[in-house]
């Protein structure tokens, strides 16, 4: 992984996050701002999903379970669709703080598959 876009990633996921549940918790319905934060959530992933397939063969191997690291990058980006589609079927103010908690356990996820990539050693 690199560092500064798992930075960008993390910081980006956490104010989608606190913005989302904000606005729930505030009363709003989901709108743009919401579902666009989600959005911009999941476009960063799918491009982690790019970099995490080019990375080894540019010299850029992990040093843990390419497995576990998988896991969790396909099942972060699942997060974000399943908010937005949440929020659709839901129209209600719930629904918001749902996707900014969904934000917030993705910033978890991206700095999980950092320590995988990048520190934790296969035993």
């Amino acid at each position: 992984m690199i560092l500064w876009f798992t930075i960008a990633q993390i910081a980006v996921a956490v104010i989608a996050g606190v913005l989302c549940v904000a606005l729930g918790l505030a009363g709003r319905r989901p709108g743009d701002v919401s579902v666009g934060s989600l959005a911009l959530v999941q476009v960063l992933l799918i491009a982690q999903i790019v970099v995490a397939i080019i990375a080894p063969f540019a010299g850029n191997a992990p040093t843990g379970s390419l497995l576990e690291f998988w896991t969790y990058l396909i099942s972060a980006a699942v997060l974000p669709i399943a908010g937005i589609v949440w929020a659709f079927v839901d129209r209600g103010r719930w629904s918001v703080v749902v996707m900014g908690v969904l934000a917030l356990a993705v910033a978890v996820m991206l700095y999980r598959m950092h320590v995988i990539w990048t520190i934790q050693a296969v035993a």
